[in-house]
């Protein structure tokens, strides 16, 4: 079961459709129109279109798998008072007290730039569950690090 926002889930239905109803149609008439040029075996576009066409099938049924496991959550019955998936977490590196900002998010949703991280990721396990002002050890490819958290937000 892959939990996520409504934003993450309308995103994800969007993709799908736009693989089903645009993506695939395009990709079949590529198809008909190189098999309309002749030999198979030599037909450097029919390959190319038979191999994105399975691209686009393969991301069609991951989609809908991670669809058919998706539940959204309701943010309004989350609390603020420990980390939990999709809430706004503001930690310090008390290495170097550097402030950074993330929101714990779905796989599914994660995106570095937009600063949501992965529920699965390390970061995010040791943050689960814990309070304003707890501090967290965390290991990450580049060693230790600890976090204290300075506060917890619940996204709207």
């Amino acid at each position: 079961m892959e939990y996520m926002s409504q934003e993450g889930y309308d995103k994800l239905v969007a993709e799908l459709r736009q693989l089903e109803n645009v993506d695939l149609p395009q990709v079949r008439e590529a198809i008909a129109e190189a098999r309309d040029k002749g030999d198979l075996s030599e037909n450097f576009e029919y390959h190319a279109a038979k191999r994105e066409q399975g691209r686009i099938l393969g991301r069609i049924r991951f989609k809908q798998r991670v669809l058919a496991n998706a539940r959204v959550i309701d943010t309004s019955k989350l609390g603020s008072d420990t980390v939990q998936l999709l809430c706004k977490v503001k930690i310090t590196n008390l290495a170097n007290n550097a402030t950074m900002s993330y929101t714990i998010a779905s796989p599914h949703e994660a995106n570095l730039r937009e600063g949501k991280i992965s529920v699965k990721s390390p970061i995010a396990q040791a943050l689960m569950n814990k309070k304003v002002g707890d501090t967290v050890e965390v290991r990450v490819p580049a060693g230790t690090l600890k976090l204290r958290i300075d506060a917890i937000e619940r996204i709207a």
